[in-house]
């Protein structure tokens, strides 16, 4: 006996309207597994094997009448109303012979999706934020699914970036999205683990379009900047001033020998306060690819291609799972405040602006100490937070000064 998936909001649209009765739905089967999803619309990507499905209210005992299936049918969902609400039944027509009815499975309502989170995360809350995400690479990607995981309801996805062979060992996205744009891969991503997100795709770069950058940043409960240069983190920065908003930066250094966190809060110190302090060093920006490398200049021309493939060799995915969830954390943290969770504690605990991570005790950090024995020195795989200083003179933040008075 098949194994059959309904959207309990298909149900909920037909109780709610018997006049939709009779609608043409979609059965989509994972072929050899006897598994079946019914579909009032159709999901965004078929797999398997499709059909249509017939959406027929139909109260029990009785199976679907004959005369009301057309030929060609495979599925009907029989739908009525009974004392305890809308309920479906699922029924296949046997080749050359009758309707036979299996039992069906529902996708939770968004109220159920995220119930093991309560008591710790209220999921209702975060259904109304929204989180602009710019930068869909290794980072971005993981960061835009846990937080769909999380229960976030709104998103704004920006990167002009497609899919493509390096990405895949860090990446959410498998082979099957070679040659998709991210934005269109990860708004599937999402919506495979919170089907009633609202997701945005903006596949441009920022650096070219800055009023959209602004106008989506006006709209965001929070900002996550997880691009892989200066350039747009900084225009980042700007729309995060403009509007007065809280934004999230992070980075893998070297190989992802380690990494950085940076969180901008409003009066509070910018990316380019950051930047401009001894914790930064823009030479350990990891290189995520060879073409984008040359042309930001980080590895000339004269520099064999040999030479040049070494140096953009990445870390590992674990490498970069601490430093992702790191700023996923800090970014429940964000959206959650105001509301009864029991992230309320590291409000007292995550009070840095910048934090700092080592994976590997390499280059610069090799005189940190080991990780059971560091003693007075910094040890690999723990976090470090540090305190930034507002710049009076930085050019982006800093208040504009006062007039002289007259005379």
């Amino acid at each position: 006996m098949p194994v059959v998936y309904a959207l309990r909001e298909d149900l909920d649209l037909l109780s709610a309207d018997p006049a939709r009765a009779p609608a043409t739905g979609l059965f989509c089967e994972w072929e050899g597994e006897d598994v079946v999803h019914l579909r009032l619309r159709p999901p965004l990507h078929a797999y398997g094997r499709t059909g249509p499905c017939l959406f027929l209210h139909c109260p029990p005992p009785s199976p679907p009448p004959p005369t009301a299936v057309p030929d060609g049918i495979e599925w009907v969902a029989a739908w009525h109303v009974s004392p305890d609400g809308p309920a479906l039944r699922a029924f296949r027509r046997v080749p050359g012979g009758p309707f036979s009815e299996t039992s069906v499975q529902f996708v939770p309502a968004r109220s159920e999706l995220h119930s093991r989170a309560r008591g710790i995360l209220e999921a209702d809350a975060l259904a109304a934020r929204r989180v602009a995400i710019v930068g869909l690479g290794s980072f971005g990607s993981q960061i835009a699914v846990e937080l769909a995981k999380a229960g976030v309801g709104s998103f704004a996805l920006f990167d002009f970036d497609r899919v493509e062979l390096h990405n895949l060992m860090r990446h959410v996205c498998g082979v099957n999205d070679l040659g998709r744009l991210k934005t269109d891969a990860i708004r599937d991503a999402i919506l495979a683990k919170n089907p009633y997100a609202a997701v945005d795709r903006f596949p441009v770069d920022i650096n070219a379009d800055r009023r959209l950058l602004s106008a989506e940043t006006a709209r965001a409960d929070l900002v996550i900047c997880a691009t892989d240069n200066n350039r747009s983190r900084f225009s980042v920065q700007s729309a995060l001033l403009a509007h007065g908003k809280t934004g999230l930066f992070g980075r893998a250094v070297t190989r992802a020998e380690g990494g950085d966190v940076f969180r901008h809060r409003p009066g509070g110190p910018c990316y380019c306060c950051l930047v401009g302090t001894g914790w930064y060093n823009a030479n350990d920006e990891e290189l995520a690819d060879l073409a984008s490398a040359r042309r930001s200049g980080r590895i000339p021309a004269y520099v064999s291609p040999a030479d040049a493939e070494a140096a953009v060799q990445v870390g590992l995915s674990a490498d970069i799972a601490p430093i992702c969830n790191f700023l996923v954390k800090l970014a429940l943290v964000e959206l959650a405040r105001g509301t009864s969770s029991a992230l309320d504690s590291l409000d007292a605990e995550l009070v840095h602006d910048y934090w700092l991570w080592a994976n590997r005790r390499e280059r610069h950090y090799a005189n940190w100490g080991p990780f059971p024995s560091a003693g007075s020195k910094p040890a690999i795989l723990r976090w470090y937070g540090a305190f930034i200083q507002r710049r009076p003179d930085c050019p982006y933040c800093a208040p504009e000064p006062e007039p002289d008075a007259a005379p």
